[in-house]
């Protein structure tokens, strides 16, 4: 796959699937700067293993939740690098509850980091994107988003806000040369999903038409493409890919 920038940005990129994001995008040749807020062991050893296989990498940790602080972030990588050319809005955390039981505080917080952090890291990159006349973002929304899950209103809400945000700036980006799409992935093999008992593991998986949990790697081999040139006439789409979970 060809690429016409050289400089991405993959936010909560230290481990799972915004790690293997980060990895097979240093594989292609780009500079690759990995967002963490609190794994900087995890975010530290990518960047060594990527720099080890002759990749470019470098960590940079703020919190996408907070507008000024990832506003600085930005304009500290354009500083260095004058430019970025692909983003990937990875950064996101659950807080899981039924509605019943749910607190105010963990309503806000899922928002706060996955809908209103793809909405500042988005908001700073797209003017030098719109300057240079190019670009390409991928979010990672959820199928949870697409088809909803008892206990997870706020995480379901804040993923299908990610979808509809995906779209409405696809619209207004698209005569600037800038592409956006998104991801919906179902389960994946993530530190979340280790946790899972034998049970649990079970009926999750007899769930899935494929009959297996998916892997980080299926997630960027997607992402990948979506921000390549290949994918040069996609823009706006939200990609399911969850092994036949939701069809």
């Amino acid at each position: 796959m060809s690429f016409s920038g050289s400089v991405a940005v993959v936010t909560g990129g230290s481990k799972g699937i915004g790690a293997s994001i980060a990895k097979s995008l240093a594989k292609r040749g780009l500079k690759v700067v990995i967002n963490y807020s609190s794994s900087e062991d995890d975010a530290f050893a990518l960047s060594e293993n990527i720099k080890k296989d002759g990749g470019s990498c470098d960590i940079l940790r703020f919190n996408v939740a907070d507008f000024e602080e990832s506003g600085s972030a930005f304009n500290e990588i354009i500083g260095k690098y004058k430019r970025i050319d692909y983003l990937v809005n990875n950064a996101g955390i659950t807080a899981d509850n039924l509605m019943l039981r749910m607190k105010e505080d963990e309503f806000d917080r899922v928002i706060a980091v996955n809908l209103k952090g793809v909405f500042n890291c988005t908001k700073h990159v797209i003017k030098p994107m719109i300057k240079n006349r190019f670009g390409s973002i991928v979010n990672i929304s959820s199928v949870i988003g697409l088809m909803g899950n008892a206990g997870q209103a706020n995480y379901a809400a804040s993923k299908a806000g990610v979808i509809g945000l995906t779209k409405s700036l696809a619209k207004e980006l698209g005569s600037r040369n800038i592409r956006i799409n998104a991801i919906a992935p179902g389960f994946i093999e993530t530190s979340m999903t280790r946790k899972l008992n034998i049970l649990q593991r079970k009926v999750l998986i007899d769930s899935i038409a494929l009959k297996r949990l998916g892997k980080p790697e299926d997630v960027a081999n997607l992402a990948v493409f979506l921000l390549s040139d290949e994918a040069g006439y996609i823009t706006g789409e939200t990609i399911n890919i969850s092994g036949g979970l939701y069809i």
